[in-house]
């Protein structure tokens, strides 16, 4: 399994040009909660940009609560006002490219919840899941080869066994941005590659016997490097991650 690497920034533009076209097709068309938008394929077309592109952008706006998309029927205009979705829609165009430092930050902290949830509502099926993308990384790493891809598949498999789908979204949205910002900044060259096995294996095993302060915990050492990393403090305090929820 490969997840798709998106080149930024073009993507990011393509997406704020796809909002603010669905921006003036809202208000062209005079559209009111409840009113249905074209399919995902007209949409591209009218646009000219691909599908993707589209679904991913109507899954931005739907995590701030302007459209709903339900299964076989379609994407609606969710239940608020022109005026307050025109100018939401307005913030969100006004939002920055995220710094890789602020991806690690939502990381870390979408993390430490998820892993908890994880060992409380994780399933069988979860664990397998959990175990094949840890066996496949692990595989990699002893090979000498590139392994982010695999590092984050792990942690995605735990974000689906959280059970919170948003919780879940939000990790898809991010992921592929910070497989690219790894290569970029090279921080896999720093992993100790044997000591992240051993570190994934504990969160497993955490989980697995569903203890989820010790999940947490091993998770929260997990990220010191990496937390340590992002912040390059020009300081002799270390950063630590600290979690008050």
């Amino acid at each position: 399994m490969k997840l798709n690497i998106h080149t930024r920034p073009d993507n990011f533009d393509i997406q704020k040009h796809i909002i603010a076209s669905i921006k003036d097709l809202i208000n062209l068309k005079n559209l009111e909660p409840g009113d249905k938008l074209p399919a995902e394929r007209v949409l591209s077309e009218k646009f000219k940009v691909s599908r993707s592109n589209v679904r991913e952008a109507i899954q931005k706006l739907e995590l701030y609560g302007l459209l709903k998309s339900i299964p076989q029927s379609g994407t609606f205009v969710a239940n608020i006002g022109v005026i307050a979705m025109n100018g939401m829609i307005d913030d969100i165009l006004g939002l920055g490219d995220p710094s890789f430092k602020s991806l690690v930050e939502t990381r870390i902290l979408l993390e430490l919840k998820t892993v908890r949830l994880a060992a409380i509502r994780r399933t069988e099926e979860d664990l397998e899941k959990m175990k094949a993308t840890l066996d496949a990384y692990s595989k990699k790493v002893l090979n000498k080869e590139d392994a982010v891809q695999e590092d984050l598949l792990f942690h995605l498999a735990i974000a689906k066994a959280s059970g919170n789908s948003t919780m879940n979204t939000f990790m898809l949205i991010i992921t592929p941005e910070i497989i690219t910002n790894f290569k970029k900044y090279h921080f896999c060259d720093t992993y100790e590659g044997k000591q992240t096995i051993q570190e994934h294996e504990d969160i497993y095993n955490a989980i697995k016997d569903q203890n989820p302060q010790l999940a947490k915990q091993k998770m929260k050492e997990h990220f010191s490097e990496l937390y340590q990393y992002c912040y390059n403090v020009k300081t002799n305090k270390k950063p630590t991650i600290t979690d008050e929820n």
